[in-house]
């Protein structure tokens, strides 16, 4: 069995499942929105506020709609302190305790591969992780590989997001900063360079 992840920061995920799931594999205070009920939790909102400006926060949502207004929410009440953004992947499927798939058609936290959550904390940075060198990727960058401000650009930025690991749902304004977060800017430019000659085959 892998040894835990020992986190300074407390994680902020959907629901109680979520946090069963989480639970093996973090060292971490773990802490549940009830989903919607964020919105109107105003103890919760300013607990979670308080962490933020003491230890951080990390958020972990689910990658379907609802998961990125409660994130989206939460990065808005936590202005102005430490958050990192956890992604899982896209992953089609349903959960185990659900009679039916939800209405995306995704897993949630809870329903995600352990190993697969350890590699989002990881593409985080939150595993012993060294800054990497060298310039970083740029707004220019993404616009001349056709990722913004062209007819294919969101074709491109999915199958981009899927090379990752990454949900389709992630805003172009998010883009930026989780692309510096995983990959280096030569990962970037090998990765732009393939997608584009794949896409100039079809």
């Amino acid at each position: 069995m892998e040894e835990k992840i020992t986190l300074a920061q407390a994680v902020i995920v959907e629901g109680k499942y979520d946090k069963i799931r989480l639970s093996p594999l973090l060292d971490a205070l773990i802490l549940t929105t009830d989903g919607f009920r964020i919105f109107r939790d105003k103890e919760m909102c300013a607990l979670i506020r308080r962490l933020a400006h003491s230890c951080g926060i990390i958020l972990l949502t689910d990658s379907d709609g609802a998961g990125f207004q409660i994130r989206n929410y939460l990065t808005k009440i936590a202005r102005g302190g430490e958050i990192t953004h956890v992604y899982i992947p896209d992953v089609p499927g349903k959960e185990r305790r659900k009679p039916q798939p939800g209405k995306e058609g995704k897993l949630g936290v809870e329903g995600i591969d352990p190993a697969l959550l350890r590699e989002a904390f990881a593409r985080a940075g939150l595993l012993g992780h060294v800054p990497k060198e060298g310039p970083g990727i740029t707004r220019q960058d993404l616009y001349d590989w056709g990722l913004t401000g062209g007819a294919d650009s969101r074709a491109l930025r999915y199958a981009l997001l899927a090379r990752l690991g990454l949900p389709a749902r992630l805003s172009t304004g998010a883009l930026l900063p989780v692309l510096n977060q995983v990959i280096t800017r030569e990962e970037f430019l090998s990765l732009a360079g393939s997608l584009g000659q794949a896409a100039k085959q079809e």
